[in-house]
Formats: structure tokens, C-alpha cells, sequence
């Protein structure tokens, strides 16, 4: 689960992380009176406007300015909400604007880069930072990586203050400055375990003028399997970024991913899903989504996966792909019937089932006058599914 940065920048502030001060806002009144409160509060009439996505490179795509004076966050705030932003992450589509972060501006004398994430390759925690903090980071880790430095931490006995410092010294900093960067990344620490986060990125960690270290921006994510020990956490969920099929998916336990191809997939596994898109992919097809109904799907989810897949505009096939061992082929068959029926088959549809009941799912299927193309294996019914999405063809079988 993601988060906006105006949420991610709270949770920091419980764990004593110093960010600079904020308002959140939904609207061009509402940031406004961010504005007009920052400026009274801080004595100062620059102020940062910010755009909230679940996405970086907002900078670049002109989601984030630098304002002076209540006029013109008013005037800035009405030209960024409501706009269709378009970053590196956001895709050609780009995010629609909704919300805000009016923040006080800050005099910055260095810009670099803190984060911690969970390392598949080590299996731990790593604390990664960099001196070539900015928009242009992601850049700076694939032609420098040089330049990101690690410390990788001992689950039972967490950051070590002589890895923070090391870090912080890493940086380049002294003195005082070097002091708080290290107790910086000691709080980060204990927030990111604390929280049951997958990443934590501040992407600038700042050096003020004044000598002071602040968060100035932050990335958040977080393990969706911990959310239940987090109510609170999970409360700050904006469906509105998200997916609406991933969103509704979540609702019947389904593992599903939107991707830009136009061949949807049903599968049970997830290494039968992965190995179904590659399939795909070989014989010359794009998979429209990932979706793994899992082992014990009911009627009821299948249904609602073959609804979800069939409400893509962009779908031009659907491959069925089912080995049944815990899931039977039969309870398959039933799901696809029950939702043909109530929203139609518009587009070809190739089912390929092996398994548990799996006679009797084929059965079900042939007695159903459902316009269905079988398949004897995997890439029997790839290609059929490949050959159908390219020719367009089309089944009226409600």
C-alpha cells in the first residue's frame, strides 16, 4: 500500500523525524488558508506547493513549486489541482491532482538521499544513502551506483549507531550536522520496522543553511499482509490513486495486477500465471493483467475475477488457464457460466483446463452453448488466444 507524502511525513514526526511544517488540502479554499496559517505561524512568505500522487518526479512535471506571498499559492494552487500530471512513474496517462501540500518554505544548502527498504537479495533491511540527492536520483544509482551507499542491518540488533554515523560521514557530513543526520537515520529505522513499511525514501534529505536536517520530501509503502496491525495506517489508503480493478479484486482475495497488454489471463498459481504470461509473450500476445485466483476459489470468485477481467475496454482474448489440484476444474467452469451470463462474452475465450474434476468441468463447459475455444495444453491455448485477440474476432454468446 502506498501513501501521499503529507501522510508519510506525519507518521515520520511520531518517531521525532524533523519535517518541515505543512497543511494538507482538498481544495483552492483550503490551501489558501494553509497558506495564510504557514505564513502567520513561520513569519515567512515562501511557501512550497506541492501536488499529492502516488507517484515521483513530480518536480519535473511541474506538480512542485516555489511560491512567495498568499496570492500566489492561491494562484498556484488552482493551476496544480485538478491537473493531469504526468511524471516518469505516472506513465503517458499521467494522475489526476486531488490533493495538496502547502508547505513553508526552507533555505537549503545540500540535498541528499536517505531510504530503507527490504532486501530480497540479503533477506534484511537495508539503509541506503547518497550524496547525489534530487530528482535525478534513480539516474545516479544506475550510472554511479558507486554513489549509493549501504549498510545492511542485523534484524536482532537493528541499526547500530556506529552504521548511522558511518552513513552521515559517508555524506560528507561533520560536526553537528553529521550528529543529526546519524540520529536522523536511527529514527527512520525504528519508524520503518515499526510500521511494517517495504520502503521508507526520503528523496531530499536536506542540510538547511542554518545547519539543521530535515525530511523534505517522503516516499512511504507499506506490507499489505502487516495492515491489520496498522487500522490507522491503513485508514490513510487513497482508493482514488489505486487501480479500480486491483481495488475490487482485493475485495474476493484476488491477486490481480493491471498491465497494458490485450490478452486477459485467469489463472490459479502464481508461478501458473507468470509462466502463462511468458507463454503469452512467446507467441507474439501482451497480457492485459496478472491474476491468480488461488487455489481455494470459490464460484463466487471466479466469477467476480472473469467480471473484472471482462470490464477492460483494452481485453481482446481471455486464456483460462487452470491446473487443479486444490481447485477444481468443475468450480472454474461454474464461475465462468455464472458471470457469462450476467455480463456476456464479447470477446474470444480460450479455456484450458487440467486437474481435479476436470472432465467434469470440460463437460459443464460444452453443455453451456457458450461459445468457448478448448485447448489441449499451454501453448495450444496461447496461441489460439494469441491468434484470436490479432484477428478480432468476436462471439455475441451471452
Amino acid at each position: 500500500m502506498k501513501i501521499h507524502e503529507y501522510q508519510g511525513k506525519e507518521i515520520l514526526k511520531r518517531y521525532g523525524v524533523p519535517v518541515p511544517k505543512g497543511v494538507p488540502a482538498l481544495s483552492v479554499g483550503e490551501a489558501e488558508r494553509a497558506a495564510d496559517a504557514l505564513i502567520a505561524e513561520t513569519g515567512s512568505e515562501t511557501l512550497v506547493v506541492k501536488a499529492q500522487i502516488h507517484a515521483g518526479g513530480r518536480g519535473k512535471g511541474g506538480g512542485v513549486k516555489v511560491v512567495k506571498g498568499l496570492a500566489a499559492a492561491r494562484e498556484t494552487a488552482q493551476k496544480i489541482l485538478g491537473m493531469n500530471l504526468v511524471t516518469h512513474q505516472t506513465g503517458p496517462g499521467g494522475q489526476l491532482v486531488r490533493r495538496l501540500l502547502i508547505e513553508q518554505g526552507v533555505s537549503i544548502a545540500r540535498e541528499l538521499y536517505v531510504g530503507a527498504l527490504v532486501d530480497r537479495g540479503t533477506g534484511r533491511v537495508v539503509v541506503m544513502a547518497s550524496s547525489e540527492g534530487g530528482m535525478d536520483i534513480e539516474e545516479v544509482a544506475a550510472k554511479s551506483p558507486e554513489k549509493i551507499l549501504k549498510e545492511v542491518v542485523d534484524p536482532a540488533l537493528g541499526l547500530a549507531q556506529f552504521q548511522a554515523r558511518d552513513l552521515a560521514y559517508g555524506l560528507g557530513l561533520k560536526g553537528d550536522v553529521a550528529k543529526q543526520a546519524a540520529g536522523f537515520l536511527m529514527k527512520l529505522y525504528a519508524c520503518f520496522v515499526d510500521v511494517d513499511a517495504s520502503l521508507v525514501e526520503i528523496n531530499p534529505l536536506v542540510v538547511t543553511t542554518d545547519g539543521k536536517v530535515l525530511a523534505l520530501d517522503c516516499k512511504m509503502t507499506f506490507d499489505d499482509n502487516a495492515l491489520y496491525r496498522h487500522r490507522d495506517i491503513e485508514a490513510f489508503r487513497d482508493l482514488e490513486e489505486e487501480d479500480a480493478a486491483e481495488t475490487e479484486a482485493k475485495k474476493y482475495d484476488l491477486s490481480f495486477i493491471k498491465l497494458d497488454g490485450n490478452i486477459g489471463c485467469m489463472v490459479n498459481g502464481a508461478g501458473l500465471a507468470m509462466a502463462t504470461m511468458d507463454i503469452i509473450k512467446h507467441f507474439g500476445g501482451q497480457p492485459a493483467n496478472f491474476l491468480d485466483v488461488g487455489g481455494g476459489a470459490t464460484t463466487e470468485k471466479v466469477t467476480a475475477a472473469f467480471k473484472i477481467i471482462t470490464a477492460d475496454p483494452s481485453v481482446k482474448g481471455i486464456f483460462v488457464n487452470i491446473f487443479g489440484g486444490i481447485m477444481k476444474c468443475d468450480t472454474i467452469a461454474d464461475g465462468i457460466i455464472a458471470a457469462v451470463k450476467e455480463v456476456g462474452l464479447k470477446v474470444p475465450l480460450v479455456v484450458r483446463l487440467e486437474g481435479t474434476n476436470v472432465e467434469l468441468g470440460r463437460s459443464k463447459l460444452a453443455s453451456s452453448g457458450l461459445a468457448v475455444t478448448t485447448a489441449t495444453d499451454m501453448a495450444d491455448g496461447a496461441k489460439k488466444v494469441v491468434q484470436s485477440a490479432a484477428g478480432g474476432s468476436r462471439s455475441g454468446a451471452n
